[in-house]
């Protein structure tokens, strides 16, 4: 993104452990190069004592990353910082995978067709053919890769050497209804976002709108977070809950919880794109506009 004065937008985001003078110090630096601050959220966790920071800032394009990086590590290393640095040059990557239900997907897909969603797909893949005429249509690659007990190994190494070949920076689970392996769940923590159809942590399982009509609640909803190797149990992006009633059938909940999937995943995936979510332990810091 260029904007005025022959300059382009940067976010950068650190955490470190919570020290006086840390605000004072990153906003001197980008000063000191010419960055002109757009946005600035900051928190800091008083359990841990640790400090967050987001910084959305234009500087003049003849700096690059690295140019901004080196003029940042004084500060970084006497703050003892960790760092990331989002260019807005580089417009991020994801990849879709999705199972036999689509409406999260195609929520997707929409939302980037009319640019609210700032991003380029990849690739979709899936364990079923269903949804190569959506890919086709967008002009996305589609891979279909059966998964099964004796080649999931084999799957998920494919899946691996996808990402790496495109440079995929985000990996979307919308409704793709096999779980991660342990071991490919831990390499790309952090870059892969599940929407679990449910307000967790109740109603696991493979009903849960079936489960939830059968005890009568008045709330469903949906979670989206981050895959760890705790199944649905990571570190937790977005969520949202709509009301119900006695009078509703199981078909009006399922109706129900497929708006709300799709927009709990899309609110999410912006956030991550947006470089708004910064983990936090088992927690995030989700930073609004």
């Amino acid at each position: 993104m260029t904007g005025p004065d022959d300059t382009r937008q940067f976010v950068l985001n650190l955490s470190c452990d919570d020290k006086p003078g840390i605000v004072a110090a990153i906003t001197t630096e980008l000063a000191s190069i010419g960055g002109n601050i757009e946005e600035s959220n900051q928190f800091r966790d008083p359990v841990m004592n640790r400090f967050f920071m987001r910084i959305a800032f234009w500087a003049p394009t003849r700096l690059t990353a690295d140019d901004i990086d080196r003029a940042l590590r004084p500060v970084v290393d006497r703050y003892e910082m960790r760092i990331s640095l989002g260019d807005s040059a580089r417009r991020p990557k994801i990849v879709i995978m999705v199972s036999k239900f689509d409406h999260a997907m195609q929520h997707l897909l929409y939302q980037i067709r009319v640019g609210w969603l700032d991003a380029d797909i990849a690739a979709i893949v899936s364990n079923h053919e269903d949804s190569r005429a959506d890919a086709e249509r967008e002009g996305v690659p589609y891979h279909c890769w059966k998964v099964t007990r004796d080649n999931k190994a084999e799957q998920e190494a494919k899946l691996i050497e996808l990402v790496k070949d495109t440079g995929a920076d985000l990996v979307i689970l919308a409704r793709y209804m096999q779980v991660l392996s342990d071991q490919l769940s831990k390499r790309l923590y952090g870059k892969v976002i599940n929407i679990h159809h449910s307000f967790l942590p109740s109603f696991k399982g493979a009903k849960p709108y079936h489960q939830a009509y059968e005890r009568g609640v008045k709330l469903i909803g949906a979670t989206a977070h981050y895959v760890t190797p705790d199944l649905d149990e990571g570190p937790i992006i977005e969520q949202e809950t709509v009301r119900v009633t006695h009078a509703m059938s199981a078909e009006d909940f399922v109706a129900e919880g497929r708006d709300v999937e799709s927009r709990v995943l899309a609110h999410a995936v912006k956030a991550h794109l947006e470089r708004r979510v910064m983990l936090n332990g088992h927690k995030t810091v989700v930073f609004s506009k």
